[in-house]
């Protein structure tokens, strides 16, 4: 990935947020950028040698992540719960439950500012994005596409499968810092309303 990049392929988000915390404590890098099953190392050196000191990481990567936790008040009134009941087999108070009885990670923060992607969707609640994307979400939505949960910090287009909505800011840029989440913060979410 460049003079002085690399890129590590990991099985899971949970292996990232290990690899990084690693990377993190021992300095390796300059610069470590999160992705869903990725992380990007850019160093000093050449990438071979750069590898070699990721390598010699793998016997420390046990380490768990540690960061904030946040309980997020949901309102679960999306447009998608009773299409993604149904479409999982499930009631919609089902889908409130497993939605709300799990702990999430926040894997990175992309897409746009603030928007956390999380780990920890129950896989009885995998589903696909939409067919057709909408061309406005409106601010705190929550949402699922696949294994991830993500809270839409602004307005924008989007196409996740809308379960309800939250009134808890995820980005606020007169805040410090802004974004209300950090990477390997956990969440839970609580049903409100």
């Amino acid at each position: 990935m460049g003079e002085h990049s690399v890129l590590v392929e990991l099985d899971d988000p949970a292996a990232v947020h290990r690899l990084r915390a690693a990377a993190l404590a021992a300095g390796i890098a300059r610069e470590v950028v999160a992705g869903w099953r990725t992380l990007l190392l850019t160093g000093d050196g050449s990438p071979g040698q750069l590898a070699g000191q990721v390598e010699q990481l793998g016997t420390v990567t046990a380490a768990a992540v540690s960061g904030r936790h946040h309980e997020v008040p949901v309102h679960y009134d999306g447009e998608d719960l009773s299409a993604v009941a149904a479409a999982c087999g499930l009631s919609e108070q089902d889908v409130v439950r497993l939605h709300s009885g799990a702990t999430y990670v926040v894997v990175l923060l992309g897409f746009s500012r603030g928007f956390p992607y999380l780990a920890g969707l129950p896989q009885e609640l995998s589903l696909p994005r939409r067919a057709t994307p909408r061309t406005r979400v409106p601010a705190g939505s929550v949402g699922i596409a696949l294994d991830q949960c993500g809270i839409y910090p602004m307005a924008s287009p989007g196409g996740w499968q809308l379960l309800g909505h939250t009134e808890h800011p995820v980005f606020d840029e007169q805040r410090e810092p802004p974004n209300l989440f950090d990477i390997g913060d956990t969440v839970h979410f609580f049903q409100v309303g």
